[in-house]
């Protein structure tokens, strides 16, 4: 059987390169490399891409290297969870590259299969797909994305045996199994290694024809960042968002397997009951996700959710790598997503990734999720702080996606697309028709019963 060396810290750094592609996988800090990467932050290594979903948090992990200035240009999804990343794109000090969360996962597995690219309506027709071959496949336009290959990867894994066998832990797949294939050498670094054959080959992972050398390093709260504790959880509960989130717990049925954005939609998490048998599917692994923990502890002990908030996991629940959970969005196992926006305009075009000229520098899994669900609800403040319309006739922010909302929930009224054709719904509690109607700028319809309610209140 292979023996895979096991090397030290130092050792694994010293085998990157300046000018090197660095595939580094986690989701925020869950399942990051964080030791081998401050081991590479003390070298002198530099001109470094670095691609994975994020780069860190201040001063942690890739966020590290970042302070450094080893890094030339990062690619992933979302760079907003580490400020000092957004400074460093948007002074133009790092160049940067921004791919759907799922688009990101799925050219890594590429890359690693030996498949030059693929096919995905994500992202379609947005500025992210701007010089990008475009096809229509089954009548659906859809954009090339060739496939994503590194020099080096490092990747966190829970166990491994001295045969290079990977086994991961909760919601620490995330990217790493596969950026272990898609990469000219692999290291990982590991909590414990065990003899081979201890491991149980039902329940592994990544097998050890991937990984060429493992380096043990146990995990500390320290490492994990905003997700060491539930204290990262920073919910904004009031009446009127809590109306929101009641008024879309409406929507979902028994066996539903709903996607739950962050603000004002995780509201929803804690509405739900076991007796409603709804399934929260979270895009970074998870089916069956529960409430957060009430001891305190955090992701040394807990799977995270999206938000990277520690959550419980409830009976049946599974976990899983980011290519299949992603999977699972593209190809309509989700039923129900429930997202914040920033515009919603009268074709049900959403925008809720990017404002220009704002600290806000990634999009997640965001556009997947918005063209990928059976159905899109959409919870947010009926207008901007200035009094400017939210429900718009035009988007002027950056889309997500075409002609996908089917719903939006604000603190003042409930609006469905009926037809292709905006229609005011309901009124939400303690909200007046005039209201609603000057602070909307988009056309819409109001719904006969609501219309005879209105007439009746007269």
């Amino acid at each position: 059987m292979k023996q895979v060396p096991i090397i030290t810290l130092e050792d694994a750094a010293a085998k990157v390169k300046s000018g090197d592609v660095l595939l580094c996988g986690g989701f925020g800090m869950t399942g990051n490399p964080v030791h081998l990467l401050h081991a590479l932050a003390k070298t002198s290594t530099n001109q470094i891409t670095y691609i994975g979903n994020n780069v860190g948090e201040p001063n942690l992990g890739g966020g590290k290297m970042l302070l450094n200035g080893q890094i030339k240009k990062m690619v992933g999804s979302y760079f907003t969870s580490n400020p000092d990343a957004v400074k460093a794109a948007q002074s133009g000090q790092v160049d940067y590259e921004i791919l759907p969360q799922g688009t990101l996962g799925e050219a890594i597995r590429c890359g690693g299969m030996g498949i030059g690219g693929f096919y995905t309506p994500t992202a379609a027709g947005t500025t992210l797909a701007k010089g990008r071959e475009s096809r229509i496949i089954n009548g659906v336009e859809q954009i090339f994305i060739e496939g994503i290959r590194g020099n080096v990867a490092f990747i966190r894994a829970w166990k491994a045996d001295t045969a290079g066998n990977l086994v991961y832990r909760l919601t620490e797949q995330n990217f790493n199994p596969a950026m272990a294939t898609a990469a000219d050498l692999v290291i990982a670094e590991v909590e414990e290694i065990v003899p081979v054959g201890t491991l149980d080959p039902n329940h592994i992972h990544t097998p050890g024809c991937f990984v060429d050398f493992i380096a043990e390093a146990k995990l500390q709260e320290s490492d994990l960042g905003s997700s060491a504790s539930v204290k990262g959880s920073l919910k904004k509960v009031d009446e009127a968002r809590m109306n929101m989130a009641k008024r879309a717990l409406h929507e979902l049925k028994q066996g539903n397997i709903v996607n739950l954005g962050i603000g004002i939609p995780t509201l929803v998490a804690d509405l739900i009951k076991p007796e409603d048998n709804i399934i929260l599917h979270t895009e970074n692994g998870m089916l069956g996700v529960g409430p957060e923990p009430t001891d305190g502890s955090g992701a040394l002990h807990y799977p995270v959710n999206a938000g990277k908030i520690p959550v419980t996991a409830l009976p049946g629940a599974s976990y899983f790598d980011t290519t299949t959970s992603f999977g699972m969005i593209r190809g309509k196992h989700v039923d129900v997503a429930i997202m914040g926006g920033l515009q919603v305009d009268a074709q049900g075009n959403l925008a809720n990734w990017a404002v220009p000229g704002k600290p806000l520098l990634g999009v997640g899994g965001a556009m997947d999720l918005a063209s990928g669900a059976k159905k899109l609800i959409i919870t947010m403040n009926h207008s901007e702080k200035d009094g400017s319309a939210k429900v718009v006739k035009e988007c002027t922010l950056p889309i997500t996606a075409f002609g996908a909302v089917d719903m939006i929930i604000t603190e003042l009224a409930v609006f469905e697309f009926i037809n292709q054709q905006l229609v005011l719904t309901e009124l939400m509690p303690g909200a007046d028709f005039k209201d609603v109607k000057e602070s909307t700028e988009a056309p819409f319809k109001i719904a006969d019963v609501l219309a005879q309610q209105l007439h009746a209140n007269v």
